[in-house]
């Protein structure tokens, strides 16, 4: 048995991905087949890597196993537990090399992370404060409201250059500034938890794995503004989420980091949940607001601003999960430290949701100024299956789909922007030579679409438009027109709108255009769809040479549309042929007959 097991942990993610693969029985699983060591068993939130989940690490070794399922327990406990031999079958393998990694540092997906906002996601149990506090939590509080005056708060957040982590990269410091200087009897800080976009669950992850960073930024927050109640808009879909929040306020009512004259100061704050019903439109912070009052969630005219007039007419501070979370880091580290990560515009870091046809799904933090190229190809690992890259699609379903030409630009407010993309909630989708970049505008606008509130022509009106032209060139009924006719509607939607939903859900359509032009004239003009996967634009075709007449794809076709005797060559009937491509899927592989072709026969 190990010297050092009395101080082993075994820390078990919990985060939303990996429960849903069973994490929480293998939790339990763990806990019984240690019963008889001192070893602690310890629940955590999102550990970041989630295309190896679900994830065992071992500390203070630093050993992490990977996929680990229930019939794994007994192996962990018998091997690693009792006799100190690590499982060496479990532990993540490199691709490129088939070495096993022991060591989570070791593995290129952590290794080039910078992770402050995710410094404790996966290494302390979320639903135990004290865990919190004995990682330096709550001392920032501690000074902020013992130490410092509202403007020094002010003026060091300001000098630390933090913006707005939500997507539009609003000087932090500025924000709070103009809620500070309104003179009102009541004011409010807003956490905006509304994270819709798909793909994204960077906010959910700082939810679930460290909720009090997020209580602590907003503490701060209130004592610089000068409010005493905050609110946690969150959406209802978040249920692990919803529920460690709650755990976590009510351990921070007992401890009293909330309440009435917190920590023996004169200040008090508290804090109420607010479940959200999963409009998109209400990550707009006016459209939050008007949820919270239990109007419809549709966003507002400014000015006013709801620094000025927000919830209940009062004075309003709405900073995003990621952006309160940084707040104690630079409280207690100071300016001059974040200052060092970043850019000249940009600073600190950046989270994101890397998913899609990366080898390495999962939540990642950088420091900003790392290039696309990086992240994708050494912490995401490249395309799965070596596959060539195509694009990346960034900041939600109102960003944009940057081609392989711009992967080396600097991931930073600035840009990205330039670039015609954007930060946005975080979420960064890699696609492959296999996905049709029209179809990709489609439906990232159809999904814009159908959140419109519809309070505004531009975007109620124009995204409809937008995503028919779209659907006609899809099914091969696009018309040459239709092209420019697009870009003109995007830029007249994007001026047009009330709100940042409209003004830019047109991005996707505006940067495919730019990039990616010669497939919408390839599926205009030639009617044919590259990547094949637009259903009207392919055809399927048997080959003579390969056909064995198994019958096999004569069988399974639900419209008829192939025929030939057994053991003779078969042929598709292209008219009757509706393009399901479950003759392509049935060929037995051995055979390989049946090809899809780009375009018609």
């Amino acid at each position: 048995m190990s010297k050092n097991l009395k101080s082993r942990e075994l820390l078990v993610c919990c985060g939303t991905g990996c429960v849903s693969a069973k994490s929480d029985q293998i939790l339990d699983e763990l806990k019984k087949a240690t019963s008889n060591n001192p070893v602690k068993i310890k629940p955590t939130g999102c550990h970041g890597f989630c295309q190896q989940g679900p994830l065992v690490i071992s500390e203070p070794e630093g050993i992490m196993y990977c996929n680990i399922t229930n019939d794994d327990v007994e192996e962990i406990a018998n091997s690693h537990i009792e006799k100190n031999k690590p499982v060496e079958r479990l532990f993540y393998q490199d691709p490129v090399t088939g070495k096993r990694i022991p060591h989570y540092n070791d593995i290129k997906f952590y290794k080039e992370q910078k992770r402050l906002i995710l410094r404790n996601c996966g290494h302390i149990n979320p639903e135990e404060i004290d865990e919190y506090t004995d990682n330096g939590g709550y001392q920032a509080a501690k000074k902020a409201l013992n130490e410092m005056k509202p403007e020094d708060i002010l003026m060091m957040i300001k000098k630390s250059s933090l913006r707005g982590l939500g997507g539009a990269g609003f000087p932090t410091g500025l924000k709070w500034e103009f809620c500070y200087n309104v003179k009102a009897d009541e004011k409010y800080v807003i956490c905006n938890g509304d994270e819709g976009d798909p793909g994204s669950f960077q906010d959910r992850s700082v939810f679930e794995g460290d909720p009090h960073s997020v209580i602590e930024g907003m503490i701060i927050a209130g004592k610089t503004i000068g409010a005493n109640k905050g609110y946690i808009y969150v959406r209802a879909e978040y249920p692990l989420a919803v529920k460690r929040l709650k755990i976590a306020i009510r351990q921070a009512h007992e401890k009293a980091f909330l309440g009435k004259n917190i920590l023996g100061s004169k200040y008090s704050f508290d804090i109420e949940i607010f479940q959200g019903a999963g409009a998109f439109v209400c990550g707009e912070e006016t459209a939050l607001i008007n949820s919270i009052e239990g109007k419809r969630g549709t966003p507002r005219q400014r000015p006013p601003f709801p620094a000025e007039s927000g919830l209940w007419g009062k004075p309003t501070l709405i900073n995003n999960v990621k952006t309160l979370a940084s707040v104690a880091n630079i409280i207690n580290n100071g300016t001059e430290w974040f200052n060092k990560m970043g850019t000249k515009t940009s600073k600190g870091t950046a989270i994101f949701s890397l998913t899609g046809e990366a080898a390495n799904c999962g939540l990642v933090e950088v420091p900003m100024g790392m290039t696309l190229r990086k992240i994708i190809y050494e912490i995401g690992g490249g395309t799965t299956d070596n596959k060539k890259f195509k694009a990346l699609q960034i900041g939600g379903p109102s960003g944009g789909c940057l081609p392989e030409s711009l992967l080396d630009i600097n991931v930073d407010f600035d840009s990205l922007k330039k670039a015609g993309a954007m930060m946005g909630s975080g979420g960064m989708v890699v696609m492959d030579e296999t996905t049709c970049m029209v179809d990709v505008a489609k439906y990232f606008l159809d999904f814009t679409q159908k959140e419109s509130c519809g309070d505004c022509n531009p975007c109620r009106l124009g995204t409809k438009q937008m995503l028919d032209i779209l659907n006609d060139i899809v099914e091969g009924k696009g018309k040459p027109e239709d092209i420019d006719l697009l870009s003109y509607l995007s830029e007249s939607i994007k001026t047009g709108s009330l709100c940042g939903l409209g003004q830019t859900a047109p991005n996707p359509v505006l940067t495919t255009l730019k990039y990616f032009r010669e497939e919408y004239e390839e599926h205009v003009n030639k009617k044919l769809c590259r990547a094949k996967k637009c259903k009207a634009l392919i055809s399927y075709y048997i080959n003579p040479d390969k056909c064995t007449g198994c019958h096999i794809c004569f069988k399974n076709c639900p419209d008829n549309a192939i025929f030939g005797e057994a053991k003779k060559t078969h042929e598709i009937i292209q008219d009757k042929c509706t393009r399901c491509g479950i003759c392509f899927e049935k060929c037995p592989p051995k055979f390989n007959a049946i090809e899809c072709y780009p375009g018609k026969i």
